[in-house]
């Protein structure tokens, strides 16, 4: 047993097997992958990585797993899942999430070809754990994936704690031993004991405010826009270019590929972010001002890019020189609670009103962005506000400081 100090929870506890798994190539590269991709161009301590995040979130699983009762196979199971939940990041983690799905055809939580064969089939099979039971859990598809994919799921719980620590922004407050101490394994999942409401919305809170002070801060979609831009242009025009390998990159191999590439574009959109001579935005606005059910219809770049073109066209200025960014609209905060003295389980919004004016609440924080080069602002929002047909602001909107 090893000792592995960690600056969230303390002291995390890492048997032999776990170990083996830790010195493997994949888990290993993600210590040069960033939890937060481009945060810290906003929160320069915000240089943490994916790493130190599954340490964490195998450590908390590990405690939930004892709290519900987990026998051994089952824990180990759970615990291994959490571990490697996050080895199918792309460079710069969520980033390159958009050009992972519309050119590998695979999302992060699909990790089979990482686990099924290889190192982490070897370590996985002589400790008895089915490799395709652990992609089942991290993917979302076996019985115990709550754990670590739920509204309350021991990944969020880490992942609030470690950005607020190292972001310095203090609202990633949550108390993960109060919220594991009162959860229950219920036949849709987890679920929570009535006694861990304030506990629940205590986290459902933190994400509510990380959200636009980190998450989805302005400057850090700014660079995400770029850089994806610069990610597609070096996959579409440069002959040769495979997608898969792009993506298994590290951040630091992944920038320094498309910093020198043959693509103009892709060179440029790279090294503006490296130096962070980012686009400004031209266009900020809600869904109450853009049709953003339309606009989700067909999500992903490649709808984003056409109506760049269109607003580029329409403003007379180069092409690459105008991105749109139309973030997926929040999903609903939401999971079960039984009740005291009673088998019976109700939506946490019965019994906590709270929880409806946070689902308003992040649904007003969504925000359709165009941006573009300093110099085409003022064109560049004629132009998108035409062409996404945006309405006029009310003196409400004017009152909002952007």
């Amino acid at each position: 047993m090893k000792i592995i100090k960690d600056p969230v929870h303390g002291y995390v506890e890492a048997d032999e097997p776990v170990l083996r798994l830790l010195d493997s190539g994949v888990v290993q590269r993600l210590r040069h992958v960033t939890q937060l991709g481009f945060a810290n161009l906003v929160y320069p301590g915000a240089n943490h990585t994916r790493f130190e995040h599954s340490l964490g979130t195998m450590h908390l699983a590990g405690l939930m797993c004892r709290e519900l009762g987990l026998d051994d196979g089952e824990m180990k199971l759970v615990t291994t899942a959490a571990l490697l939940h996050d080895i199918g990041h792309g460079p710069f983690s969520h980033v390159t999430e958009p050009v992972m799905e519309e050119f590998v055809g695979r999302g992060h939580h699909q990790i089979d070809c990482l686990v099924r064969e290889g190192a982490i089939a070897d370590i996985l099979e002589a400790e008895g754990i089915d490799p395709a039971e652990v992609c089942a859990v991290v993917a979302g598809k076996h019985r115990f994936a709550s754990i670590i994919h739920g509204s309350l799921d021991v990944d969020r719980m880490d992942y609030l704690m470690r950005d607020a620590h190292y972001t310095g922004v203090p609202y990633g407050t949550v108390d993960a031993h109060r919220l594991i101490r009162c959860s229950v394994l219920a036949e849709s999942g987890i679920a929570l004991r009535e006694s861990g409401i304030n506990a629940a919305e205590s986290l459902l809170i933190a994400r509510t405010l990380m959200r636009p002070a980190v998450y989805f801060h302005h400057v850090s979609r700014i660079a995400t826009s770029m850089f994806v831009h610069a990610l597609r242009e070096e996959v579409l025009n440069v002959p040769g270019t495979d997608a898969r390998e792009l993506v298994r990159m590290d951040d630091a191999a992944c920038m320094e590929r498309l910093k020198h590439s043959p693509c103009e574009i892709t060179r440029d959109l790279a090294n503006r972010v490296y130096a962070r001579d980012l686009y400004k935005r031209a266009l900020y606005v809600g869904e109450d001002r853009v049709n953003a059910a339309a606009l989700r219809q067909d999500p992903g770049p490649a709808r984003e890019r056409d109506l760049a073109l269109a607003i580029a066209e329409t403003a007379g200025v180069p092409a690459a020189e105008v991105l749109v960014d139309i973030p997926p609209l929040p999903r609903a905060l939401s999971m079960e609670v039984r009740v005291r003295n009673s088998h019976a389980m109700v939506d946490i919004e019965e019994v906590s009103p709270l929880i409806s004016t946070l689902n308003d609440t992040r649904r007003q924080q969504w925000r359709l962005g165009v941006y573009t080069a300093p110099e085409h602002r003022r064109v560049v929002e004629q132009a998108a506000t035409e062409v996404l047909r945006v309405k006029r602001a009310t003196k409400q909107d004017k009152l909002v400081v952007t």
